[in-house]
């Protein structure tokens, strides 16, 4: 079985520039208040809809606040067909650091 990597913030800003998806799993108001340009945020919500709709094989790096509960994120998606998932260290935080201009505010919907 596949299992998930574990990478730092430049080489998932790498991913992200190929054209990996990024997930954010941290809580809604903290995601909106800031997060990864064009990160979608994940709950125990929407979920099961992102899998249905995934393209499993596409590149997926998950982030949280500081690289813990993505691991466990990553490890279920892996468990979930994904194929090439990765999560990564130091999670928000450690990105907003490293790329202090590469954070959004979520718009009001």
């Amino acid at each position: 079985m596949t299992e998930f990597k574990r990478i730092p913030p430049a080489q998932a800003h790498a991913l992200r520039e190929q054209g990996a998806v990024v997930v954010d799993v941290r809580d809604p108001q903290t995601f909106n208040a800031q997060h990864i340009p064009g990160a979608q945020h994940l709950d125990n919500h929407s979920i099961a809809d992102f899998i249905a709709k995934a393209d499993l094989d596409k590149p997926l790096v998950v982030v949280c606040y500081h690289g813990n509960s993505s691991q466990s994120a990553a490890a279920y998606l892996v468990g979930q067909g994904f194929s090439d998932v990765y999560s990564m260290d130091g999670g928000f935080e450690l990105w907003r650091n490293t790329y202090p201009d590469e954070t959004v505010q979520s718009t009001a919907e």
